[in-house]
């Protein structure tokens, strides 16, 4: 019954199998974290039967960060998670620049995998800078 609930999905980035010659797959908990990757990495309008999927974190990048900015990120990181990722609860966000790269942001993502009750957390790095010269 749990893992009918937390399921099986392809691993990303796609990779086949070798020795079946299948897509590779992750299930469960590994599941979960990879939809929250692919909600991150998903702008929304990219999927044309789903405009609405995704996180808007792309529209953040070269913007200044100031406490603000950062605020709106968090809350847009928060508010996707919440709306497209059924099998988790008490989920906490938390967005700090990178102590040692320039443009770098650590997202930290806190959950707790609902059907478990088993809690979880990541790191997501984003590069706000990406391709400027320093």
């Amino acid at each position: 019954m749990v893992n009918d609930f937390l399921g099986v999905g392809w691993k990303f980035p796609v990779e086949v199998d070798e020795t079946t010659g299948r897509i590779k797959t992750v299930s469960y908990e590994e599941d979960v974290k990879e939809a929250i990757y692919l909600i991150m990495m998903t702008k929304p309008g990219e999927r044309m039967m789903r405009p609405d999927f995704g996180c808007g974190i792309s529209d953040y990048i070269f913007e200044t960060m100031d406490y603000s900015t950062i605020v709106q990120l968090q809350n847009e990181i928060l508010n996707a998670l919440i709306l497209w990722e059924p099998r988790i609860t008490d989920v906490e966000v938390e967005v700090k620049a990178d102590d040692e790269t320039v443009g770098k942001l650590n997202i930290s993502i806190s959950y707790v995998v609902r059907i478990t009750n088993n809690p979880y957390n990541m790191v997501y790095p984003y590069y706000i800078n990406e391709g400027i010269q320093q």
